[in-house]
């Protein structure tokens, strides 16, 4: 005996299909919950729902499994039969954490979750304590980077559905591996999201990726509720240690208490209850700390938040890009700025947007390891118009340095998939939807936004082409080649010597001291220094203090006297007072 339930608070009438019996009439309930019972169904049963005198049968908005895609039945799927074997489990906390963020589409030739399990010795190896997972849920076709997702609780089915990713963690956690989940409440995918047929899920207004998630109107408690289960299914059921929250800025709510103060509130709750910690890390584009301030402290109670700004100091100071958002980054200045202060927008001038951004990081009280910085992600890779790491561009001396800028600040640092030896793949914008017309309006669009940006059509490879998904995959083979393997086994040594120095996990913000010359950049993090040469020629710096042993070069001839420094061109060292 098995109970079918749907919120549809606004249809006058909703049936049952089952294979081969003639369709269930459901009885309407409190809250706009409709239900019936049917005998002999259980776990593997499919099933699909019918509005009012619709004869379309839609899979269920809340269905835990799409074995036959996003557009098939539902099927009924138990989540206790599965043997978990990490009892012992405690979980991972984030403050101290390197993550790791991959697309499980392509961090292997397979792109299953049974096959990225084989390569978790690798990132253990390179010293990841958390790996970040691209979203899993289900979405229109074979692969796409994920954020089209259209059913928040099912795991994708090309991937390895339910089963697999619960395997992938589990795994994950026998390996003292944390898993965070990506996740995107903030618009539903072109194809296949059948849940705002059945409930207000949505409003008239749009975000960048579509109509906007209804979480203030009439029956947006409902919507709220939708979002919150799936929120902790994910943490509870899948025993994910967090979730990054995408584009929450992208969540208009005109509630006194916004949605993700009361997502904080239950993962909390849940955390007390499992006896683990759970993360909830936020990407917005707002430099408000309120998102990752303390509630006791009247903020939302969130983890911590990507740090757009970091990125963009160090990649515009790498790479010398302008365009764009980097128009007022690339200074050393800027920088320093980020490294003490969290953000570079604080309420000030942002050319960009033409007008003021952001608000100030309190020093004294917001802790670093709440930033997750990076030099590259999903995003500022995949949305180049031909998705080229900055492997592709930069030399190897300054990748190192952008490297040890990363790892030395007081941030929670992440890499992306291949960034450790500099995989030379690109990672392009690729999706396969099966429908003729969205296949060439998504093509067309891509190429129309980049066109605006200076980019030739022609360079601005074709999302629907399988060779774009193709070439977006890791190549492994390339870990033994020399150079690659010399860039890995330096990030190696660069995560073990953050792990050992309490200098360099120390989340102080007010402790962290910097300051910069022509082309050099010194900051002090306690009794460890950290001084890149950013210039092609090498340089004398003065130090604010005795050196005792450099600790850590990224190139040779790197030569200390006293309270000064020699360094080759594009060369930085960590070096202890």
């Amino acid at each position: 005996m098995t109970e079918f339930a749907v919120w549809a608070p606004q249809a006058a009438r909703v049936r049952l299909r089952l294979p081969g019996v003639a369709d269930h009439e459901m009885r309407s309930g409190p809250g706009g919950w409709w239900r019936v019972e049917v005998p002999a169904t259980g776990p593997g049963t499919d099933y699909a729902f019918l509005l009012d005198d619709d004869e379309r049968a839609l899979p269920d908005p809340r269905s835990a499994w799409q074995p036959a895609g996003v557009h098939g039945p539902s099927r009924l799927y138990d989540h206790a039969a599965f043997e978990w074997t990490d009892h012992a489990w405690t979980g991972r906390q984030l403050p101290g954490s390197v993550l790791y963020e991959l697309h499980v589409g392509t961090f292997t030739p397979e792109g299953t979750f049974d096959a990225a399990i084989g390569r978790l010795d690798h990132l253990v190896d390179l010293g990841v304590d958390m790996i970040e997972l691209l979203p899993v849920n289900a979405f229109n076709g074979e692969h796409n980077w994920g954020y089209d997702g259209v059913c928040w609780y099912a795991p994708h089915q090309p991937y390895g559905g339910p089963d697999g990713l619960k395997r992938l963690v589990d795994a994950a956690h026998a390996k003292g591996l944390g898993v965070i989940l990506d996740v995107v409440y903030n618009h539903f995918g072109p194809s296949g999201a059948y849940a705002p047929m059945f409930a207000p899920y949505l409003t008239e207004q749009s975000n960048t990726w579509g109509r906007t998630v209804n979480l203030d109107g009439p029956h947006s408690d409902g919507v709220r509720r939708y979002i919150l289960d799936s929120v902790l299914m994910w943490l509870r059921d899948y025993h994910v240690d967090g979730l990054r929250l995408d584009a929450v800025h992208a969540m208009p709510d005109s509630r006194a208490t916004h949605l993700l103060e009361e997502v904080a509130v239950e993962v909390e709750s849940l955390a007390t209850h499992l006896g683990r910690p759970l993360s909830l890390i936020a990407e917005s584009d707002i430099n408000d700390p309120r998102l990752i301030t303390p509630r006791e402290a009247g903020g939302y109670g969130l983890h911590a938040q990507w740090n757009d700004d970091a990125h963009h100091a160090l990649h515009t100071l790498l790479t010398g890009e302008r365009q764009g958002y980097y128009g007022d980054f690339g200074s050393l200045e800027c920088l320093t700025d980020v490294l003490t202060g969290g953000f570079f927008h604080t309420s000030t001038w942002s050319s960009f947007r033409n007008r003021q951004h952001g608000r100030p990081v309190d020093r004294q009280r917001t802790l670093g390891h709440r930033f997750v910085a990076y030099l590259q992600n999903h995003d500022q890779i995949g949305n180049r118009a031909t998705g080229d790491r900055i492997s592709a561009t930069l030399s190897p001396g300054l990748l190192r340095v952008g490297a040890t800028l990363l790892f030395t600040a007081p941030f929670t640092p992440m890499l992306f998939m291949g960034e450790e030896w500099a995989a030379s793949t690109p990672w392009q914008f690729f999706t396969s939807h099966p429908e003729p017309e969205l296949a060439t309006a998504v093509a067309t669009g891509r190429k129309r936004e980049f066109a605006a940006h200076g980019w030739p059509e022609g360079d601005v490879p074709d999302p629907q082409d399988p060779q774009t998904f193709v070439r977006s995959r890791l190549d492994w083979a390339e870990l033994d080649k020399p150079e690659h393997r010399e860039m890995y086994d330096f990030h190696r040594r660069l995560i073990a010597l953050r792990k050992s120095r309490p200098d360099l996990s120390d989340p102080r913000l007010n402790r962290v001291e910097a300051r910069h010359g022509d082309h050099f950049l010194v900051m002090r993090r306690g009794e460890t220094l950290v001084v890149a040469n950013l210039a092609a020629k090498p340089q004398r710096v003065t130090l604010p203090g005795v050196a005792r042993r450099v600790l850590l070069a990224t190139g040779e001839g790197v030569t200390v006297m006293r309270d000064r420094i020699e360094l080759p061109a594009e060369t930085a060292a960590v070096v202890a007072l």
